[in-house]
This record gives structure tokens, C-alpha cells and sequence, in this order.
């Protein structure tokens, strides 16, 4: 049983954390099993590897649910400013130290929007004012995307 399943008779906003969560712990995922070298391994032309779609993630997770929530900026967050800069891995990120970091990224949003309704606005996006609905299903293209990225670098990376 997955975390949708569970929540089919719930309220809708938990079954969209649910499946948030469900797509969350996806991504988490993509890393077991493989190494060091193989989840910095660039299969593709862009800064895509499996390492930096987990560090992406976070990003995405501290924009979304930190600066849109908070409306603290991205440097008083500490995230890069831009999407593109969030995919390049440094020296010192590893598995375990991206999963980490992802982790608390994601308990993190579940706090923040633990007190709020899916009709309350968010403030600090350069949009403008957007319901946590529209942050939601965002968030839930955003990670079915990434997933998908992810099942097919580890397809590749399993098949070599």
C-alpha cells in the first residue's frame, strides 16, 4: 500500500501531502544501492546526475515551502538563487549527506504548512501571492518529473 492509498478518504490536503510524500521518498530512493561515483556519473548533456536531482530537490523544497512561506530571501535561506546552480554538487556532498540534507528539507516543509489550509495564499514568491493548492500541485509535477529523470539515469547506470 502507498501513502495515496492510504489517504483516499481523507481530507484533499492529505492526500496531497500524501502524495508529496509518496514522490519525496521516491526521490530519496534513487540514490540506494549506487556509489559515490556513480550517483555524480553525467549521462546527459545538462548538469543532471542522480546526486544533483536530490540536491535540486532541496532546493525546491526550501523555495516553495521556506521563501514562499517565510518570504525570507534565497541568501537568507542559504540556497542558491537560481534553479540551474542548484544541480552542481561540490566536493564535500555525498549520498549521505544529500539525503540528509533533503530529509530535514521536506520535515521542514511539512512544518511549515502543517497550520495551513490549501486556501491559504503564500507571500513570498516572486509570483505574487499563490493558495498552497497551486505551491502543492507544483510541488507534485515538480517531483513526478524529477522521479521520472531519476528512474531513467538509474536505468542507465544499472544497465552499463
Amino acid at each position: 500500500m502507498t501513502f495515496s492509498e492510504d489517504a483516499v478518504n481523507s481530507p484533499a490536503k492529505a492526500q496531497f501531502e500524501a502524495f508529496l510524500d509518496e514522490h519525496r521518498s521516491a526521490l530519496d530512493r534513487c540514490l540506494d544501492g549506487l556509489t559515490e561515483e556513480e550517483v555524480r556519473r553525467s549521462l546527459v548533456p545538462s548538469r543532471t546526475t542522480l546526486l544533483g536531482l536530490v540536491k535540486h530537490a532541496t532546493f525546491v523544497e526550501k523555495v516553495w515551502f521556506d521563501e514562499a512561506v517565510t518570504c525570507r530571501s534565497r541568501a537568507e535561506i542559504g540556497i542558491p538563487a537560481t534553479p540551474d546552480e542548484s544541480f552542481i554538487l561540490d566536493d564535500d556532498d555525498t549520498i549521505a549527506s544529500i539525503q540528509q540534507a533533503y530529509r530535514e528539507a521536506c520535515e521542514a516543509s511539512r512544518r511549515a504548512t502543517s497550520s495551513l489550509e490549501l486556501d491559504d495564499l503564500l507571500h513570498g514568491n516572486r509570483r505574487g501571492p499563490l493558495p498552497l493548492r497551486w505551491v502543492y500541485l507544483h510541488m507534485l509535477r515538480e517531483l513526478a518529473q524529477h522521479c521520472g529523470h531519476a528512474d531513467i539515469l538509474r536505468e542507465q547506470l544499472l544497465g552499463e
